[in-house]
């Protein structure tokens, strides 16, 4: 083999390993990233399938039932256009009530989306950016889905 063909070999091997290198990288980070779906989406079948992802929304008004003796809850989310119901089991945040914006994280199983950790918007003004805009292009809420507290509540 001659000098020439060393190095040929050579640099056929380093753009090898790092090409290698580049699409392990790429499949880490595809696996580790979280799609956000508004519940529309989720009804129209394009959420991930076998993958986690998010989804937000409002969570629908009586729509809370915590099985007694464990902390399941589950409960229904909306863009106002469709829901989805879905299930967690842990404590839930301070700020989850009905009628508040919550993005949960987990994956569907059943049409049920099974939640592994729920996040509720922390103050009344804020909403998540993705919640915002998927409500922005949904039909307006009617009277029974309405965002404003009742009476006496904070």
């Amino acid at each position: 083999m001659t000098a020439r063909q060393r190095r040929l070999a050579w640099v056929a091997a380093i753009l090898s390993g790092v090409g290698l290198s580049a699409l392990v990288a790429f499949k880490a980070f595809d696996q580790n990233l979280l799609y956000f779906v508004d519940p529309s989406q989720v009804v129209a079948g394009k959420a991930p399938q076998g993958k986690s992802f998010r989804i937000g929304g409002m969570v629908t008004k009586g729509s809370v039932v915590r099985l007694p003796g464990s902390l399941e809850v589950r409960f229904v989310i909306t863009d106002f256009a469709h829901s989805v119901p879905i299930r967690y089991t842990g404590l839930l945040p301070d700020l989850f009530r009905e009628g508040q914006g919550i993005i949960a994280h987990g994956r569907l199983q059943n049409g049920e989306f099974m939640a592994d950790e729920v996040l509720a918007k922390h103050d009344e003004k804020y909403m998540p950016p993705e919640v915002a805009q998927s409500l922005k292009t949904a039909p307006q809420p009617s009277a029974s889905l309405s965002t404003q507290p009742a009476q006496g509540q904070p």
